[in-house]
């Protein structure tokens, strides 16, 4: 993998910190429309820096990784979306019926974190291993 520039690193940062505490702070209900707006930030932020790094190697296995990352980032900034549509009601005004808006939209922001949490954690370990692989390889 490409190695990131301080700047990047420190965005890369500051957007997991922003997804944690605009996460917990929603969680516990304390200004939910400020906190759903900074998780997305932080998801943006984050997602973005993981989006431009790339991999420039051979192992179809780590662009295969790479490709569930990219989703995994994808989820992080769907779920700050749907999180700032929990606070706001952005979307109830397309369903005709609450149940129905309740029942496909309503608090999924959830679903969708848990996904990409899991997602990216899983990423990061394989692709870390493929990596550490391909350097005894070399040696």
């Amino acid at each position: 993998m490409k190695e990131l520039t301080l700047i990047q690193r420190i965005v890369f940062l500051v957007g997991g910190a922003l997804m944690v505490v605009g996460a917990g702070t929603y969680v516990f209900m304390w200004h939910q429309q400020v906190f759903g707006w900074i998780f997305l930030l932080g998801a943006f932020l984050f997602s973005t820096v993981q989006f431009m790094q790339t991999y420039s190697g051979a192992s179809m296995t780590v662009k295969r990784l790479k490709r569930i990352m990219n989703l995994a980032n994808l989820l992080f900034v769907l779920a700050g979306l749907l999180m700032v549509d929990n606070a706001f009601g952005v979307l109830r005004p397309l369903f005709s019926d609450v149940t129905d808006y309740l029942n496909y939209v309503y608090n999924k922001w959830v679903l969708l974190l848990l996904i990409a949490a899991l997602l990216e954690l899983y990423t990061t370990h394989r692709i870390s291993s493929e990596l550490g692989k391909d350097q005894k390889a070399k040696k």
